[in-house]
């Protein structure tokens, strides 16, 4: 299977280095200041315990001279558009198409394009960031990729997407309900994301300090009725442990979104969160610290942009 990785940063560098490592046919498709770092350096891991580095096979935008089996498509939700015309070429008659975005509207995007058959779903689970020099740093934690149809009707291509996926230094696991997956994240990290951006601190930091631990809970709550009112919701067990990650006291959690904000970097405000606050006005549900989070995230967003 010819694998197409688009992205290689924190989260599409990582699981596509450990394809690359398991023997697997990857080219990474990456722009030129990226591309320089990876032929410099190559593509390095680092975790607990050491680290890792593979020699990847790049290709730039516009340098696609054939389609791929698989398309791994890895980006923030503000670079979907730019990534789709770059790796377009590479997309044929068979090819399977696994985004790992945050949020839900890009499988509408993707789907509208390459048509439904094509777009798999897909959920992350990675704790990984990119250092100052370019490497990916895993803090440790999970390193699992969910995936599979998002209808009755299974591509004979996911059999082989599951072969590529076993027995490489990943978890992978072929859902066969990967929506309901999909959502169940996306409570996730809309609640850790709007209590540590919120409150400007990691989930310990916020614990630590009178209401916090009663505040992190009314967010988990909140979110959880709006993607119930929704028709996608989240099984109590899911609730509980979402609940438990963001009043753990000490906890050193922060989320991705958080880091970027405190950064001063782009943020993925209307994926995350613009988007499920259309839900809930959709369905009705009460949705003050979504609306809350939302609006202090435009507002950065909004400088962070107006930048250029």
């Amino acid at each position: 299977m010819k694998i197409l990785v688009v992205g290689a940063g924190a989260t599409g560098g990582y699981f596509g280095a450990r394809l690359v490592q398991g023997g697997r046919d990857v080219t990474f498709l990456v722009r030129p200041g990226r591309a320089g770092v990876l032929r410099k350096r190559g593509l390095r891991i680092v975790e607990p315990g050491g680290g890792s580095v593979v020699e990847p096979n790049l290709v730039e935008a516009g340098g696609l001279d054939g389609t791929y089996d698989l398309v791994l498509l890895s980006v923030k939700a503000t670079g979907l558009d730019a990534a789709i015309e770059d790796f377009a070429p590479a997309v044929g008659p068979g090819t399977v198409i696994l985004p790992v975005l945050n949020g839900m509207r890009h499988i509408e995007v993707l789907a509208e394009r390459f048509g439904d058959e094509a777009v798999l779903g897909g959920a992350a689970r990675v704790v990984t960031t990119v250092n100052d020099e370019g490497d990916i740093v895993r803090v440790g934690g999970p390193h699992l990729l969910t995936y599979g149809a998002r209808s009755t009707s299974v591509p004979d291509q996911v059999a082989e997407v599951e072969k590529a996926f076993t027995g490489v230094g990943f978890d992978a696991v072929l859902s066969d309900d990967i929506v309901e997956d999909m959502w169940t994240k996306w409570a996730f990290i809309t609640s850790v994301g709007a209590v540590t951006c919120l409150m400007r601190g990691s989930v310990g930091e916020v614990v630590a300090v009178p209401g916090g631990a009663a505040f992190a809970g009314a967010v988990v709550d909140e979110v959880a009725a709006i993607v119930a009112a929704a028709g996608h919701p989240v099984s109590e067990t899911a609730v509980e442990s979402t609940r438990s990650t963001v009043t753990t006291p000490g906890s050193p959690l922060t989320s991705s979104l958080y880091r970027d904000l405190v950064a001063d970097q782009s943020v993925e405000v209307e994926a995350l969160f613009g988007d499920l606050l259309e839900v809930a006005e959709r369905v009705g549900a009460p949705a003050p610290l979504l609306g809350l989070t939302t609006g202090l995230l435009r507002v950065h967003q909004a400088r962070v942009t107006g930048r250029g």
